[in-house]
């Protein structure tokens, strides 16, 4: 009888080392961090300080909201100061880094409707063009087409609705912006 007592209490006792090793490993893992390295290329990283200039973005074939390549390009210019610290450039020959951009699509499509069938809300899709070069680079370090869309609510007086859809426009753009730094960075 005091055979078994002994047997059960050795397994109690290897199962709490075993349980008390399996611990100390996880906090060990979990002390020693994820492991994240920085993915992108020594060509792709926007480095706090390096100036910034952004070309107007190409709108030509593009019929839609006249003030859309003057939003696109303060979005560039404001995110990229906000999240990466670049300040822009006073001239497109001294920027550290340049930026070029041509708007694809400008898409504007009522997405729900009222009892009477009406549009109540709208969206709008935009899509960009973008290119990165450094200083003194002919070719892009990075190129790619990035889409964004924001919802805005359909209204009757169309000072209003127009400044909803330039408000959509502002946050289309910002998603874009933020998809571009994404991008960038890690080399996609």
């Amino acid at each position: 009888m005091n055979k078994k007592i002994d047997d059960v209490s050795d397994r109690k006792n290897r199962r709490s080392g075993i349980l008390l090793i399996m611990l100390v490993v996880l906090a060990l893992a979990v002390t020693a961090g994820c492991g994240y390295n920085f993915t992108g290329v020594a060509g792709t990283r926007m480095i706090s300080g390096q100036s910034l200039w952004v070309n107007f973005i190409n709108v030509e074939k593009i019929s839609g909201h006249s003030s859309a390549q003057t939003i696109i390009r303060r979005a560039i210019l404001d995110e990229c100061h906000a999240f990466r610290g670049l300040p822009p450039s006073h001239s497109e020959a001294s920027a550290d880094i340049r930026v070029k951009g041509n708007l694809r699509s400008y898409l504007l499509r009522p997405v729900s409707y009222n009892a009477f069938d009406q549009a109540r809300e709208y969206r709008l899709t935009i899509e960009v063009d973008l290119e990165l070069f450094n200083r003194g680079d002919t070719s892009p370090v990075w190129k790619g087409t990035l889409q964004g869309y924001a919802d805005f609510p359909a209204g009757t007086d169309l000072s209003l609705q127009r400044s909803a859809e330039e408000a959509a426009l502002t946050a289309a753009s910002r998603v874009i912006v933020q998809r571009f730094l994404t991008s960038i960075e890690q080399s996609y």
